[in-house]
């Protein structure tokens, strides 16, 4: 095992009707104007935007509003926030929504707190220093950006889709209502699915050692996920399913399946995050359209964690050969997100990537980190172009 630090200072009101909670948990933070930040129509046409509103008011905090949010969040957006806040004297951002929402609550959060660019911080060319407080009302089980000490934001000027990791962003309070997410639709379930399952496997591939315990919190956290997104297929409203999906998604991304061994791969995710932010794809079916290749392409290099997934987490018989094993792990991972309607190619979202475009891709992707990535295996730019051509 690893030395590791373990941080998770979010506090979490968890179950039916905790949302009526806001104004009080805002009011606690002490502060003085609430920007109320969201994404499109549905937190109004299901009626909590208004119901968290009446509560803000209830507590007697004054509030202004922000919606507009997108998959992928915009720069843009997060421009006109810090504006917006810094003209009204704002000091607490209120997160209404999903990974997306909250991503762009955390960034609007570093602008106001430190001067200069905020696209700096996700540029890397400068560190954040501070960040305003953030609570988070979750409606989407995917990101676990609730938990996480991550943000990830798209700047429409070159379609560049960046992260900025700091412990300063991460949110005060997470009210998770898994009642909330029951107006999604089958698809984004899917995605959010897939995405929680990634954030660990990003974790669990490793040449660096691990710990037995950590192992067995991971593994219990895919089947519990493949389990209940299998049951979202079906019975879309099923309470419990929603309700261990949504706690999956905040432990999955708070660093617990993490802790003790090597792990960070996060090859997949910067990959995708090239993807999505090109072509706006949807981020959980970029994340199951790029994986099986990235498996495939870095398996012999990691082949008793690949044998330990496929035997320990999928069932998969041992064959006797462990490369065998190992793939058939992966074609098991595969055939589960086909089960749940995620692709398992680019192609089938609707993207003819050229040898041009693969090309621009891999570039981005290497400029955006340095030039290389990966834990299960160290990866620059000519093994980008090449797991971009086997997604193809």
């Amino acid at each position: 095992m690893n030395n590791f630090t373990y941080y998770t200072p979010t506090r979490v009101i968890f179950g039916k009707g905790t949302e009526a909670q806001v104004g009080e948990l805002v009011k606690a933070q002490n502060c003085t104007k609430v920007l109320l930040h969201y994404g499109s129509g549905s937190v109004k046409r299901s009626g909590l935007l208004d119901r968290i509103k009446a509560s803000l008011e209830e507590a007697g905090i004054d509030y202004i509003e922000l919606g507009g949010v997108v998959p992928n969040p915009r720069l843009s957006l997060v421009y006109e926030g810090i504006e917006l806040a810094k003209e009204e004297g704002v000091d607490f951002i209120l997160a209404v929504g999903g990974g997306s929402v909250i991503d762009s609550s955390k960034a609007i959060a570093y602008g106001i707190a430190n001067e200069g660019d905020v696209w700096d911080f996700y540029a890397h060319t400068r560190k954040p220093e501070a960040s305003a407080p953030v609570g988070v009302v979750l409606t989407i089980a995917a990101a676990g950006s609730e938990m996480s000490d991550s943000s990830v934001i798209t700047n429409e000027n070159g379609w560049k889709k960046c992260g900025c990791n700091s412990d300063l962003c991460r949110v005060k309070f997470a009210i998770m209502d898994p009642e909330l997410t029951m107006t999604l639709p089958d698809y984004q379930t899917a995605c959010g699915c897939t995405d929680i399952i990634m954030h660990t496997l990003e974790r669990y591939f490793t040449t660096k050692g691990t710990m037995e315990l950590t192992d067995g919190i991971a593994g219990a956290l895919i089947r519990t996920v493949m389990k209940n997104a299998r049951v979202l297929r079906d019975d879309p409203e099923n309470y419990d399913a929603r309700a261990e999906v949504m706690w999956a998604s905040s432990l999955s991304h708070n660093g617990l399946t993490g802790c003790g061994n090597g792990g960070n791969d996060f090859a997949t995710h910067k990959l995708e995050h090239e993807l999505s932010g090109m072509y706006d794809v949807a981020h959980g079916a970029g994340l199951a359209a790029l994986w099986g290749s990235w498996a495939r392409y870095v398996m012999d290099n990691c082949l008793d964690r690949f044998v330990k997934l496929a035997v320990d987490v999928l069932d998969v018989k041992h064959t006797g050969d462990d490369k065998q094993t190992a793939l058939l792990g992966v074609e098991k991972m595969e055939a589960f997100f086909r089960e749940i309607g995620m692709p398992t190619s680019v192609s089938e979202l609707g993207i003819d990537l050229t040898a041009l475009e693969i090309l621009k891709l891999a570039e981005k992707c290497a400029a955006a980190n340095g030039g290389s990535v990966g834990a299960a295996k160290v990866l620059g730019e000519e093994d980008f172009v090449r797991i971009y051509e086997m997604a193809r």
